[in-house]
């Protein structure tokens, strides 16, 4: 039991550091049309004509990482490619998702 706890303990910084550069990159990269929340930024809705700006959705938490993570990297629609290094996609990923809990 306290070996867990340890574990736990060397654990947990590295997961609040990624849950927070992934915060940080979607504020930055992705937020502008996706909203702080994910629901979309309704101002850019009108913008692009796009309805898909809504990513915290049952529909985007059935897709996989890896279906997920080629949006991102090569775009879609009206989404451009991301200039984001992988290893930056992945924790924008995981913050996104977590936008739909």
């Amino acid at each position: 039991m306290v070996m867990g706890l340890w574990i736990g303990a060397m654990w947990a910084p590295a997961v609040f550091a990624a849950d927070a550069g992934g915060k940080a990159l979607f504020e930055k990269s992705c937020a502008g049309c996706h909203g702080a929340d994910g629901k979309g930024n309704p101002g850019m809705a009108k913008v692009l004509g796009e309805k898909g700006l809504n990513i915290a959705t049952k529909e985007t938490a059935k897709k996989s990482d890896e279906q997920l993570l080629k949006v991102i990297a090569e775009g879609a629609g009206k989404m451009p490619a991301s200039k984001l290094s992988k290893e930056e996609q992945k924790q924008t990923l995981g913050y996104a998702r977590s936008l739909a809990k």
